[in-house]
């Protein structure tokens, strides 16, 4: 199956085109998307019927606990074993709800941002994804989703990942914008962010583990782990994929934006007294000292 349907791609250069580069998100949800906030209920509606109510970070809060495991579907997962990890503790990333019932029994949550992703996948969501289940989606993924089957929301707790740059239902904003944000940390250059408030959006960081560990902060935590986020190696197959049908990923060639945004998120877990916990051997992360912990490195049988 193709990463976007051609319609996408139409829409997506056809809106660029008559609304002008400020207002080319609105592609994310056209057409057909709207979110409805309002004091007592926040609701996703699909060409005018409510498919799904949002809830906020709070949610997430509340089901965790003092480990948190952001999980990838890099190629060391493989190499891991999860038997040893806190049922409820783990926000699975893309295809790492291939993981569910079968290495990971209950996740913490489930997060997505890239609607190619949905397009491919959507399968493997039905099967993976119970209902019940707390799902950190974006715009463009809950418009995929409701153009794939409108019906599959209901019965899943939906959290926005709303992109701070690029926010639902208003123009893009500039850097100047951003530093006005109260609940906003940037770094000394602008280019690296992090949001203290994702209920109101998030820094995107080119990989959705930057989206969810700024979700995984809020929740206070003692320790954030990262498992299968390799960065380094996602060339090769994820660990769910074969060489026929591996997907392009364009994680490599984000390296460096990915890695900025996670080392500044470091400096603020630091001041939170929240530590950061890798525990891929291969992961790009050892060469900025995040160090590599072996607790889930796969042990020969004795």
């Amino acid at each position: 199956m193709a990463d976007r349907p051609w319609h996408r791609s139409l829409i997506k250069s056809g809106v660029r085109l008559v609304l002008g580069g400020s207002l080319a998100h609105v592609q994310d949800w056209f057409p057909g998307l709207s979110i409805v906030r309002s004091q007592n209920v926040s609701e996703v509606l699909y060409r005018g019927s409510r498919v799904a109510v949002l809830a906020g970070p709070d949610q997430l809060r509340e089901r965790s606990g003092e480990q948190i495991y952001i999980v990838g579907s890099g190629p060391s997962i493989r190499d891991c074993d999860l038997s040893g990890l806190e049922s409820g503790s783990a926000i699975l990333l893309n295809g790492a709800i291939g993981l569910i019932g079968d290495r990971i029994a209950e996740p913490l949550a489930i997060a997505i941002e890239d609607e190619r992703f949905v397009w491919r996948h959507i399968e493997m969501m039905r099967k993976k994804i119970a209902p019940g289940s707390l799902c950190l989606f974006s715009i463009a993924v809950l418009r995929a989703l409701c153009e794939s089957d409108k019906g599959w929301l209901a019965d899943k707790t939906i959290i926005l990942i709303d992109n701070i740059y690029k926010p639902y239902g208003t123009r893009r904003r500039t850097l100047d914008d951003i530093r006005q944000l109260q609940y906003v940390r940037l770094d000394a250059t602008g280019s690296a962010g992090f949001s203290l408030s994702p209920d109101r959006g998030v820094f995107l960081g080119g990989s959705v583990a930057v989206s969810a560990l700024q979700f995984a902060l809020y929740c206070t935590p003692k320790t954030i782990g990262f498992l299968g986020i390799d960065i380094s190696n996602a060339s090769e197959p994820r660990f769910y994929e074969t060489g026929r049908d591996t997907a392009f990923s364009g994680i490599a060639r984000a390296e460096d934006r990915i890695v900025e945004h996670l080392v500044f998120a470091r400096q603020i877990a630091g001041e939170r007294g929240v530590s950061f916990i890798n525990y891929s051997p291969v992961s790009a992360l050892l060469k900025y000292d995040f160090g590599y912990d072996d607790r889930f490195a796969a042990r020969p049988n004795t």
